[in-house]
């Protein structure tokens, strides 16, 4: 978020964030990096309560789909995402120096078009940079959740996972001839 910007952030708003490597660097470019990546973002979620709408890990960048259940929440969250990250990679990988920017880009989604716009955004952006053919074949995303309704890495917030929570089971249409 550039500095001098007022935040908006109440409790349920759902948000758009970006959040860059330090000088756009692909640090995020193995596929293990990403996975680690992936791994933290469901711990900051399960500790700070936030609901994960839609995500994609990019080399260079990261952006999610979010909402937060208490407001000042999402800013903690997020930062102790990038420690544990940068503290991880250190640790594993072996990565030093500035691993994050220090600011973040934070866009209130205030209606339904606009989430699906954002959400489109996000699972077509690997396609966009030439990383693959189709959404699906990028592993470090939401799509995939979308697109079969099973659980993935990071508990993302859909009917389907409320529905699972409350004991019910998804019924997906039959195709002709099955």
């Amino acid at each position: 978020m550039p500095y001098g910007l007022k935040r908006y952030q109440h409790s349920e708003q759902c948000h758009f964030l970006t959040f860059s490597c330090y000088q756009r660097l692909p640090r995020l470019r193995a596929d293990q990096l990403r996975d680690l990546f992936v791994e933290c973002l469901e711990r900051t979620r399960r500790s700070y309560r936030f609901r994960v709408y839609g995500y994609v890990v990019m080399p260079e960048h990261v952006h999610l789909l979010v909402s937060e259940s208490e407001t000042e929440v999402l800013a903690k969250a997020i930062q102790a995402l990038k420690i544990s990250v940068a503290q991880r990679m250190r640790h594993y990988a072996g990565v030093g120096g500035t691993f994050w920017q220090k600011r973040y880009y934070d866009h209130n989604v205030r209606n339904y078009e606009s989430f699906v716009e954002k959400l489109r955004y996000i699972h077509r952006n690997p396609v966009k940079r030439g990383l693959v053919e189709k959404p699906e074949d990028w592993e470090w995303s939401s799509f995939r959740h979308y697109m079969t309704a099973e659980a993935g890495p990071v508990e993302i917030e859909s009917q389907w996972t409320a529905d699972r929570r409350n004991g019910r089971t998804l019924k997906l249409p039959q195709l002709p001839g099955e």
